[in-house]
């Protein structure tokens, strides 16, 4: 069997994994969730602490994206030392981000990492500008829409880190939290944009842009 056929196989996969684990069952978890309380849901198979739940948070979606890309590595027929290192380094990442909640609440780090996100994406931006300069017709479009993901992706971020703030915050401690269907909503369009930017680069183009 091919390389690329391999390839494919796992990316696919790991599509069906994350579609099923990120869809089906989490309709499962949410609806334990929203309708149980805290006692009852430590009686279920939902338990914050038990297994299943650890394997829908870590074991579920990020394992399928993972698994889908390591496919998309062997499909492009990647050096094996590239798609070793993408799976080590993604999946210990995976792993410390996950149980450095172990860690107390200290704001300074969360300083830290927006600045680098923000510095991070004005980079991005300012190499995105040096490249666009050299596009026309549709490679410069998909450009342009990969810009709009960006920032969409970006604003949804900011309104993350506000919420993460405010579950910890001493201030907002007993505060009716309002669901935070714009942070759904700038993810959506960020994602739907940089999805519609790399579309457009395809032969196939999309004929309303």
């Amino acid at each position: 069997m091919k390389k690329q056929t391999i390839g494919i196989i796992i990316f696919l996969f790991g599509v069906i994994w994350s579609l099923v684990w990120g869809i089906i069952i989490s309709i499962s978890c949410t609806t334990a969730i929203n309708s149980l309380t805290m006692e009852q849901l430590n009686e279920s198979v939902w338990s914050p602490t038990g297994p299943l739940m650890l394997l829908w948070g870590i074991g579920g979606v990020p394992l399928g994206i993972v698994i889908s890309g390591i496919g998309l590595l062997l499909y492009t027929d990647a050096k094996g030392l590239t798609t070793l290192i993408f799976t080590i380094g993604i999946l210990f990442a995976i792993f410390v981000a996950m149980f450095s909640g172990a860690l107390k609440f200290y704001p300074p780090l969360f300083g830290i990492g927006g600045t680098i996100i923000l510095v991070s994406f004005f980079g991005i931006l300012w190499f995105w500008s040096k490249s666009r300069k050299e596009m026309e017709g549709q490679g410069a479009k998909a450009a342009d829409l990969r810009l709009v993901g960006y920032v969409f992706i970006l604003i949804a971020t900011w309104f993350t880190c506000g919420l993460g703030g405010q579950l910890m915050g001493k201030a907002f401690e007993g505060f009716d939290n309002t669901p935070p269907l714009h942070i759904m909503i700038f993810f959506v369009l960020g994602w739907l944009f940089l999805f519609l930017s790399h579309y457009q680069t395809r032969e196939k183009r999309i004929p309303w842009i």
